[in-house]
């Protein structure tokens, strides 16, 4: 089911607006807005508990908010309200994958074959849902040639050409990680969620996984991660949104996101009464250089 809005602007692919979760008693995401950009990599951050999961969670319809609206605009102009799509519909027709904090890898298959299974579907509609495929009919042909290519161009992208018949689960953990983002992106989306992809990588993993998605991006992919890995986010992120107990209270570059006052007091735990001090020193600091 596609739904139109019309206040969108054309590079907006992702617009969510006044977002709540509620879990019993428990407001774990209290009205929250925020947009994406089309092209970007777009990064929420915020200490543990803030809702970050919760936020993908509805966006990738594991959860159903609340209230509010999620909107998904794709490039044809196509769009859709995610939370009133079912969750295969997300992936299906609104073109959303994602990732987990979790590696789900099929170890043992083949790193290959891993990147075959994402295209499933695809393999299936051209061989009719039948036994097409078996008898070797040139569309079923054709789509089997187009799937293996793009497991191929996205091992390369991935650095992982030299690993491709190796089972999945012998790969060391930052060559997984970056395998489930090849995965994901042979199911061709639009818009990639990914929940800390840089979680327990070392500097030389962070290295490639950074280069990845960086790729990824240029590819025409707009990217939405959630990490707590600062380095990363900073250094890769084009726009950064900050949450902090189910409510925004940053959005911005990586520059100016790092140097908000209230981002420094949510990490940091200042209380309310020092921060409203740096904020002071901060805005007569301002003052004074204008």
């Amino acid at each position: 089911m596609s739904s139109g809005t019309n206040t969108m602007t054309k590079d907006t692919i992702l617009k969510v607006e006044h977002l709540s979760m509620k879990f019993g008693g428990l407001m774990a995401i209290n009205d929250f807005s925020f947009e994406a950009k089309r092209g970007e990599i777009t990064a929420l951050i915020g200490p543990n508990g803030a809702g970050k999961t919760t936020v993908f969670n509805c966006i990738t319809g594991f959860y159903k908010p609340t209230m509010g609206m999620i909107t998904l605009r794709q490039k044809g102009g196509a769009e859709y309200l995610l939370e009133r799509l079912p969750d295969f519909e997300i992936t299906k027709k609104a073109k959303v994958a994602r990732t987990f904090q979790n590696i789900r890898l099929f170890s043992g298959l083949t790193v290959l074959e891993n990147l075959l299974v994402a295209q499933h579907n695809a393999l299936m509609k051209a061989s009719g849902y039948t036994v097409l495929g078996l008898l070797g009919l040139p569309a079923y042909k054709r789509a089997a040639a187009e799937a293996i290519d793009k497991a191929k161009f996205w091992l390369d992208k991935a650095d992982l050409t030299d690993r491709a018949d190796d089972p999945a689960g012998d790969l060391p953990y930052g060559a997984q990680r970056r395998l489930e983002i090849a995965r994901a992106m042979c199911t061709g989306p639009e818009l990639l969620c990914l929940d800390e992809p840089a979680a327990g990588l070392n500097p030389k993993e962070s290295l490639a996984l950074n280069t990845l998605l960086r790729t990824i991006r240029d590819e025409g992919t707009s990217l939405l991660l959630i990490e707590h890995d600062m380095s990363v986010v900073m250094e890769i992120s084009d726009h950064v949104v900050v949450l902090e107990y189910g409510q925004k209270i940053s959005d911005g570059t990586p520059d100016h996101v790092k140097n908000d006052p209230k981002v420094i007091a949510a990490y940091l735990g200042v209380e309310d009464e020092e921060l409203d001090e740096a904020i002071h020193e901060v805005e007569a600091v301002s003052g004074g250089q204008n």
